[in-house]
């Protein structure tokens, strides 16, 4: 394998890192956007802080929960890197 298929092979696996990392905040602050508005849409309530903080709840609990998981995911990366990085040239 040449150092240029290497890095490409580098660069979208850290690709797909990034989506998986950011993948459940984002689903999560979705989610909570999607409930948030049916419930102003039925009440008629339209404060933006209704809108906020149920989002970052939503966002900070999902954070807690996977937070093991992401770092896992992203510390086994950073050592394949580090690991990878002499074959370089």
């Amino acid at each position: 394998m040449t150092s240029h298929d290497f890095l490409l092979r580098l660069t979208r696996e850290g690709l797909v890192l990034a989506l998986l990392v950011s993948a459940p905040p984002l689903l999560a602050s979705w989610l909570a956007g999607l409930l948030v508005g049916i419930f102003q849409a039925a009440t008629q309530i339209h404060e933006q802080t209704v809108a906020f903080v149920p989002r970052l709840l939503a966002v900070s609990l999902t954070l807690l929960a996977m937070g093991p998981s992401i770092g896992g995911q992203l510390l086994r990366f950073w050592e394949a890197l580090l690991l990878a990085f002499p074959r370089v040239h």
